[in-house]
């Protein structure tokens, strides 16, 4: 499929038009501006070779839109207190804990528990920059048709599309950066502190946490989370036209 610059002149007037459309985004109305462009003729395509977009491009526009945003989460959310300070994703510690940190406040060792917690949130913003290549690899792995489908269904359903192809590879690629992490910044050891002191004290249950699932996982959790965010505001916003396929696409040139 090809956009005829009659196509582009309306997708140009589309965008320019954007503030004026409170009830309407770019994303809904740019897509049915690409099932409208089908109606193209063998004259017009041929005469506007040289000015005219294809469906390529176009979809090529969107991945470098959903890249964006991936990385912009990935580089938040492994600087330092990306995770910590952040309420939205910060990583507590496991629940089979709780109860020990309820109980080390009680007799004034609560930092302990406060030093390991703060630890898990260290190792989920280490092992971050290693889901950036995943993300990258699968949004340019899309189809025109996978486009499509994202962008005619849910508001996460570019994230969830990211999530299914790369959940498991993104598990795989953290878990030893986490448990390197873990070891490094002394949360083994300070883990391995707290239970000492716990199970010094009468009349206390076992206790058992696996940290290293607990952080893959509420670390992974807290990117979706992000990306959604992202996908939302991709949704509702006009394009940042930060490349020169972007500007060509959904600019006013």
């Amino acid at each position: 499929m090809t956009l005829t610059k009659y196509s582009k002149i309306a997708l140009t007037a589309f965008l320019i038009s954007y503030g004026s459309m409170a009830q309407s985004s770019w994303w809904e109305d740019g897509l049915e501006l690409l099932k409208n462009s089908q109606t193209d003729t063998k004259t017009e395509s041929t005469a506007a070779s040289s000015t005219s977009l294809s469906s390529e491009e176009i979809s090529k526009a969107f991945k470098q839109a959903l890249s964006q945003g991936s990385e912009a989460v990935v580089k938040q959310l492994s600087l330092k207190d990306g995770f910590n300070a952040d309420k939205a994703i910060h990583i507590p510690l496991p629940q089979s804990l709780q109860k020990v940190q309820s109980l080390l406040g009680q007799v004034g060792m609560g930092s302990l528990m406060d030093d390991l917690e703060l630890k898990l949130n260290r190792a989920a913003e280490a092992a971050t920059p290693e889901a950036k290549a995943l993300f990258l690899n699968a949004i340019q792995n899309m189809t025109f048709s996978d486009v499509q489908v994202i962008y005619n269904g849910p508001q996460d359903s570019a994230t969830q599309y990211l999530k299914s192809k790369t959940s498991e590879d993104l598990k795989q690629k953290m878990r030893p950066i986490i448990e390197q992490t873990l070891n490094s910044v002394g949360a083994v050891a300070a883990y391995d502190k707290v239970i000492t002191e716990y199970k010094s004290m009468p009349f206390v249950p076992d206790v058992k946490a696996n940290l290293l699932d607990h952080v893959t996982e509420k670390g992974m959790d807290g990117m979706f989370f992000y990306l959604a965010k992202e996908e939302e505001s991709i949704r509702k916003e006009p394009i940042k036209q930060t490349t020169e396929l972007l500007k060509k696409v959904f600019g006013s040139n």
